[in-house]
């Protein structure tokens, strides 16, 4: 059974043209599929010659009579949604700027598995400790640790402590 293409404004030769113009290489090989059965190709050769199955051709046949040259591109999701939006995410980067409180918080410095717990406390999000440190690194932050010094440490004593080797 042919495949009818109820969309007359383009004929065969003007699909070919829009298919030696274009970019796209998959669109341009379904406007050759397509132009072949408007020159009146059976569905099994159009679809045989541009390397696709017959129920390929056809459901590109009623994307193109629904939509035209526009319905012949790939089509991709939008992805999943964000866990945070915009004035949450604007938030988190506050707190983080700020640090966390000792009396309020319970620590003294904020950890990804402390942000989860303050996240889902605060927002009501619950996200993974290792996407809390993916939300942070999008907002610009990054791992930074500071080398530990004991409270009563003496930097001249240090200083008079280190090896002072004569030059070559």
């Amino acid at each position: 059974m042919a495949v009818e293409i109820t969309r007359t404004d383009m004929s065969a030769s003007e699909l070919r043209a829009q298919a030696a113009r274009t970019k796209d290489a998959k669109a341009a090989r379904r406007m050759l599929a397509i132009a072949l059965v408007l020159d009146g190709a059976d569905r099994r050769t159009a679809a045989e010659t541009c390397g696709m199955d017959r129920q390929t051709l056809r459901d590109w046949v009623h994307r193109y009579n629904a939509e035209g040259i526009a319905g012949l591109t790939n089509r991709y999701a939008a992805g999943p949604t964000p866990l945070l939006n915009s004035e949450q995410k604007a938030e988190l980067a506050r707190m983080v700027r700020e640090g966390p409180e000792l009396e309020a918080d319970g620590v003294v410095r904020w950890r990804c598995v402390d942000l989860k717990r303050k996240i889902e406390d605060r927002f009501g999000v619950v996200m993974h400790e290792r996407t809390v440190g993916k939300q942070l690194a999008a907002l610009g932050f990054r791992r930074l640790s500071v080398r530990p010094q004991h409270p009563k440490s003496d930097p001249v004593a240090q200083e008079a402590f280190k090896k002072t080797l004569p030059l070559r």
